[in-house]
């Protein structure tokens, strides 16, 4: 298989990449892999129905409101104020295999769940003026392919493979990540993920430009037909993910990243337990 640079040499990927970076970032303190996931309260754990949000506990409460009409914004700044906004976004690693048996590794954050049953996950694809996305052609020929979460110890490489290289470099040489025969799809799983997910496209629609017939975005649905979990990643049941074991990254705006470090459990409310108050708040209003 053979593997091209691109042609006009560059500095080294990641140092390229952080040279764009603003100053802030550049003064950022260490990475410490070994920060504790922490479970904490959450932010009004006494909050009754009726109580919405308590005074002084966000620093915006005073702050007016901006507001934008997208028909009117240029698709730049849309994307800039879109992916701001929507976060924090799941990233994973998508391996598949061209027709002539090329395989191809990309990350992606416009990726979600979309049902358990049944197992449905969704990816869409922003299309390229220069050249439609490799990735999105493979599916849609092959229509198969795998989904890696994305964990701490793996942004690097994802963030490498996120270069738009010629089709026939093998991101995967890229990465120096190891590709794990999969069971039932032809596109590998990545083997240093401790999540992989073997897909077959269930359904795909393209969507055009509003303000024309451009077909922009694809939108893929993949089938979920098998799970591959590390076993170290797992909590005590052996069904469900341990998050502090996981380390999942999410995407954020621009090129800034999140880790899971905290988190806090709000028991979801039984009917029984909140109508008393909630039939007391609605005869107080109608009475108002």
């Amino acid at each position: 298989m053979s593997f091209k640079l691109l042609p006009r040499p560059r500095p080294p990927l990641l140092s390229y990449s952080r040279s764009r970076l603003s100053r802030r970032w550049n003064s950022a303190s260490s990475f410490d892999p070994h920060k504790p996931f922490t479970l904490t309260s959450s932010a009004l754990p006494e909050w009754k129905p009726g109580d919405g949000v308590s005074k002084g506990l966000s620093e915006h409460d005073d702050s007016p409101r901006k507001t934008w009409i997208l028909d009117e914004m240029s698709t730049k700044d849309s994307y800039k104020l879109l992916t701001s906004a929507i976060i924090p976004r799941p990233i994973a690693f998508i391996s598949t295999i061209a027709q002539d048996g090329t395989p191809n590794l990309a990350p992606f954050s416009y990726f979600s769940m979309i049902s358990h049953n049944p197992p449905l996950l969704s990816v869409s694809f922003n299309l390229s003026p220069r050249r439609p996305k490799d990735t999105r052609e493979n599916i849609l020929a092959t229509k198969e392919f795998t989904v890696n979460i994305i964990s701490e110890h793996l942004v690097e490489a994802a963030n490498a493979t996120a270069v738009e290289a010629p089709a026939d470099v093998d991101e995967w040489i890229v990465s120096g990540l190891t590709m794990e025969p999969s069971l039932q799809v032809k596109p590998a799983c990545v083997k240093e993920s401790l999540v992989s997910m073997e897909c077959k496209l269930h359904f795909s629609h393209d969507i055009s430009d509003l303000k024309s017939s451009d077909i922009t975005n694809t939108l893929v649905l993949g089938l979920i037909k098998q799970v591959h979990v590390t076993k170290s990643a797992l909590t005590e049941s052996e069904l469900v993910l341990d998050p502090a074991k996981l380390r999942p990254v999410a995407r954020l705006g621009g090129n800034t990243y999140a880790r899971l470090t905290d988190a806090f459990d709000i028991p979801r409310p039984a009917w029984k337990m909140v109508r008393d108050a909630v039939q007391t708040l609605t005869k107080r209003q109608s009475i108002e």
